[in-house]
């Protein structure tokens, strides 16, 4: 039997959302599409009567239980996989998905996973310290004008993610490490990389950039990040044994 996108493990998080309607909207697009929750972070000018208007009472339940957090880290602390959306490409943003390549990977992920689907502010999108907490990205692609509104971004994933298990036999995935798993490896990974001169301590999180992204392309368990940190500490001990 084909498995079943797990909805109830996939939340939308919005970062920075600069306008309440566009919140309202996408509580709309998470009730049509059965998405499991749906998260703000940081939200300018938060008006509930402004969301309530676009979310309709069809939506009213998800925005009672809109779960608001004042900044993206610990937002996003409890999930295991993490996909960005964006429309600028190049530079650090070179591993892009379509809308419907990235819900069939969701399959499989979402069985033992919880997944954040995240957006950025409506008047420049996701920033490159944003991109740093994913594991993948995608791309809405358009004709020409690539700027899409926020909601309308927001219903056209989850309708894919919604549509993307129909006719798709996927693989099992295994429990990955949280964000809150992986940044406390990546802060130790940092702080031996630097001792050891292996990155310039003048700006330590732009030379980790590479590294993070190599590491979040292989979808990290929480075991394997468990072993990452152990030799980090034999690593610290040595070190500071070499130095008595």
């Amino acid at each position: 039997m084909p498995r079943k996108t797990n909805l109830d493990n996939i939340a939308v998080v919005l970062n920075q959302p600069r306008y309440s309607e566009n919140i309202g909207a996408a509580a709309r697009a998470v009730r049509n599409m059965g998405i499991g929750r749906l998260v703000v972070v940081d939200p300018q000018n938060y008006d509930i009567d402004g969301v309530l208007k676009l979310a309709t009472h069809v939506a009213s339940d998800v925005v009672a239980q809109i779960e608001i957090y004042k900044n993206l880290k610990e937002a996003l602390s409890c999930y295991s996989y993490v996909v960005g959306t964006t429309a600028r490409l190049g530079g650090h943003r070179q591993a892009v998905n379509t809308p419907s390549k990235l819900a069939k990977n969701l399959i499989a992920i979402s069985s033992e996973n919880r997944v954040a689907i995240l957006f950025g502010p409506e008047d420049r999108g996701l920033k490159n310290e944003d991109i740093r907490y994913c594991h993948a990205l995608v791309s809405i692609p358009t004709a020409e004008f690539s700027s899409i509104n926020l909601a309308q971004s927001v219903m056209i994933m989850c309708y894919e993610i919604f549509i993307a298990d129909i006719q798709e036999n996927a693989q099992f995935t295994p429990r990955l490490a949280t964000v809150h798993e992986l940044e406390g490896m990546y802060d130790q990974l940092k702080d031996i990389l630097v001792r050891i001169n292996y990155i310039n301590p003048e700006n330590p999180d732009y030379w980790l950039d590479k590294l993070r992204h190599f590491l979040n392309r292989m979808q990290l368990r929480a075991k394997e990040v468990s072993i990452i940190r152990g030799i980090c500490r034999q690593i610290d001990w040595y070190g500071r044994k070499r130095g008595d």
